[in-house]
């Protein structure tokens, strides 16, 4: 016991003589005011008491006043991260609506092209010549020429000379024809010469295209009794169409003739060509 009380003593005086005066006495000083504190903190009094109760209140606010930049900090970091998150769910929904939008957009047009495709039908049913259909794939508008081009050729029997339907209702006639694909000759192209009869007065006469939805009635008879309204259909003259398709109703203005035709040539999607007379 007395050699460890001896070792002690040394260390300690070592580690006292190894430091210089002033860190002698910085170190006794400490341990001298760790005494004190450590007294003061077993005494009730209630100055003491006050005293101890400033000093925790001084370190606690002070830590909170410490702390508040570090939340401040990590409560943007929050706010920002929300932000982002919002912006993306919102893109996310956005992309979702215009795509639910789409679908919508799809599906009014199937059901346009479904129920245009029943009267297709119900139109070839209820005729007694056969009728071939066609989708108008390019349609070719100038003020001079008017003419489409449909996805149905020689692999469905088309022949030039051939009329096309809208409807029930004649718009022009098959003028060039390859395997898969072709061209139509609107009535009111420029180069259209259409033999027609007007009932009911039974005039017969020529629809000449002129590039508008209106093309004009030549080569009636001098003592013609045609009036507005009356209605013109193919005359089946030279034997190129079937007679009695309906076209349009006469309209005069300014003592110049005029078809007004039944169709709106602008506003075809499916046809019909006729392939029996």
């Amino acid at each position: 016991m007395d050699t460890s009380r001896e070792d002690v003593g040394i260390t300690i005086r070592s580690a006292l003589l190894a430091k210089g005066t002033k860190q002698k006495f910085s170190l006794f000083a400490l341990v001298i005011l760790s005494i004190i504190l450590i007294s003061i903190e077993t005494i009730e009094a209630k100055p003491l008491n006050y005293f101890r109760s400033f000093i925790k209140d001084t370190i606690y606010r002070g830590s909170l006043i410490v702390s508040v930049p570090f939340k401040t900090i990590d409560n943007f970091t929050d706010y920002v991260g929300d932000h982002l998150n919002l912006y993306s769910n919102y893109s996310k929904l956005k992309k979702e609506n215009d795509e639910l939008k789409n679908n919508i957009s799809k599906s009014d047009f199937l059901e346009l092209e479904n129920t245009q495709l029943r009267q297709l039908i119900q139109e070839q049913v209820a005729s007694t010549t056969d009728l071939v259909s066609a989708r108008v794939m390019i349609d070719k508008q100038s003020p001079y020429l008017n003419s489409f081009i449909i996805n149905t050729g020689s692999n469905k029997n088309l022949k030039n000379g051939m009329a096309v339907l809208d409807g029930n209702n004649f718009v022009g006639r098959i003028v060039d024809v390859n395997f898969f694909s072709s061209r139509v000759l609107l009535v009111s192209d420029l180069n259209s010469k259409i033999p027609v009869i007007v009932e009911p007065s039974g005039d017969h006469a020529i629809l000449s295209g002129n590039g508008t939805n209106e093309p004009i009635l030549e080569y009636l008879p001098e003592n013609h009794n045609t009036q507005d309204g009356n209605k013109v259909y193919t005359s089946g003259k030279e034997g190129i169409f079937s007679p009695g398709i309906p076209i349009g109703e006469i309209k005069i203005e300014n003592n110049i003739i005029t078809t007004s035709l039944f169709s709106d040539l602008s506003q075809i999607t499916f046809i019909n060509i006729k392939i029996g007379k």
